[in-house]
């Protein structure tokens, strides 16, 4: 396992607002990952902690955030607005000393949507593609589209991680919206795993393993566009 030195942090979102956050970086890194938690837990839920682990294995740098109603110790979230500025925030602070590193973005969830709506709305510094941990598509059993319009103003790669039994992702809809969006997205799909990426006991895989090869699509997506930069 890749060695990492583990940072807390105090992220400035506006003047009234501050949020922690979580720096961890392997000794050797190749690219960081501003990663974005869900809607009904924060950065510390062991879901975030256990990625984060797998990425440093693979020596990829990750900076897990809160945003701000999660530290108010609130179930409900914020405005939209205010969390696509809490993003903001994040990519600037990696900006600030981490400046060398490839930058990517994204998050499980709803924190994966906030990032993306926040590309789409105002492009994120430095930011050279964005991976999604369980994208949204959908509320569960209300199949639809209109979540992911805004994905047709992002102009950077994106890539899905999906479960094949994703209860907020119509796996229909989504392939179709990924074949509309064209070569800047990319789906990658895990049989029989839901939207907590959790497999059923016969599923000839465990929940671990569903992490670890998660862990490793992403960084490997990372490793090829920052190769292709250069």
């Amino acid at each position: 396992m890749n060695s990492a030195v583990t940072r807390p942090l105090q992220i400035q979102v506006n003047d009234a607002t501050r949020v922690s956050a979580l720096w961890q970086v392997p000794a050797r890194p190749l690219a960081c990952y501003v990663f974005a938690h869900g809607a009904g837990a924060g950065m510390d839920h062991p879901f975030m902690t256990s990625m984060a682990a797998e990425l440093v294995a693979r020596d990829i740098a990750t900076l897990r955030y809160q945003f701000p109603y999660v530290e108010r110790g609130s179930r409900r979230p914020d405005p939209a607005e205010l969390c696509h500025s809490t993003v903001h925030a994040a990519v600037m602070t990696v900006a600030e000393f981490a400046r060398d590193l490839p930058r990517f973005a994204g998050g499980k969830s709803f924190g994966g949507r906030m990032t993306s709506q926040a590309q789409a709305a105002s492009p994120l510094p430095g930011v050279r593609g964005l991976g999604f941990l369980g994208f949204p598509l959908h509320p569960a059993g209300r199949p639809s589209e209109t979540r992911g319009q805004h994905l047709f103003q992002v102009d950077i790669p994106m890539l899905f991680l999906q479960g094949t039994r994703d209860e907020l992702a119509d796996l229909s809809l989504l392939q179709t919206l990924i074949e509309r969006l064209g070569s800047r997205a990319t789906l990658r799909l895990f049989r029989g795993a839901n939207h907590s990426y959790h497999v059923r006991a016969h599923a000839g895989v465990t929940d671990a393993q569903i992490r670890a090869e998660l862990a490793q699509a992403l960084a490997e997506w990372m490793r090829a566009l920052t190769e292709s930069d250069q």
